[in-house]
């Protein structure tokens, strides 16, 4: 056995995200905060508990996050929450939406050696437009075989990749930074998931590791991604069967 693909998340995978979104959820307090006394965890319960709702309506992104925001501080302030706060709120999302794409450390390179050995997929969720311009940004659109933007990264989303891959789970592996949508889908399938945590997590994204020896490996930076692999590989050729070995040879 071998693996055949090696798929990666984008948002604080490859680039910076989740600063921008903990950025604006400070933001979006010091808006609502004038006409409430709720501070903190409290007001991101209150917040979070909208966008929740809201995912299946809205989806994931900048624009979903957005309109939970003007939803949930009408809520909050019992309506009273003034026209100017809302398009401060508004104002905000436009400026999310035109961030500039940052790289993390060392990850080009880290694709780059990865890509010289297997062939490589990007598999990112959010708003396809915002998406777009994001990959297109990060000038790594062509160390990719295949770009997939999905609305959802759940074990439906996968099988449906693998069958149109032609590979099987057991030859996939998937590197990201959410251990709910990078690594559990892909595991839960016999897949293989490489989980770079980021230190910055949303709330929807944090679930407790997978129970699945051999096949969840964690990783602090992206430069041990390549060995890593190497080492899964190896790992798979040594406890082929003896069929798979022999047709192997």
């Amino acid at each position: 056995m071998a693996l055949k693909m090696i798929g990666f998340d984008g948002d604080d995978t490859l680039w910076r995200s989740e600063d921008y979104f903990a950025q604006a959820q400070a933001t979006f307090e010091s808006i609502v905060s004038p006409y409430v006394e709720l501070r903190g965890d409290a007001l991101h319960a209150r917040l979070y508990a909208v966008e929740k709702r809201n995912l299946a309506v809205f989806g994931y992104g900048v624009k979903g996050m957005a309109l939970s925001m003007i939803e949930a501080a009408i809520e909050i302030t019992a309506g009273r929450i003034d026209a100017a706060a809302i398009h401060r709120i508004v104002q905000l999302a436009q400026s999310m939406l035109q961030h500039p794409v940052e790289l993390l450390p060392g990850i080009r390179a880290a694709v780059e050696r990865v890509a010289s050995r297997w062939p490589v997929v990007l598999v990112t969720k959010g708003d396809l437009f915002h998406q777009e311009a994001k990959v297109r940004e990060s000038g790594m659109a062509d160390l990719f075989q295949r770009i997939e933007i999905v609305s959802e990264k759940d074990t439906a989303t996968y099988a449906r990749l693998l069958r149109e891959f032609g590979i099987a789970a057991s030859e996939f592996a998937m590197v990201g930074n959410s251990l709910r949508s990078d690594v559990a889908p892909v595991v839960a399938l016999g897949g293989i998931g490489v989980h770079i945590p980021y230190h910055l997590t949303w709330v929807h994204e944090r679930d407790a590791m997978p129970d699945a020896p051999g096949r969840v490996h964690a990783i602090d930076h992206a430069v041990e991604l390549y060995d890593v692999l190497d080492a899964i590989e190896r790992g798979m050729s040594v406890h082929a069967t003896p069929t798979e070995a022999s047709t192997k040879g």
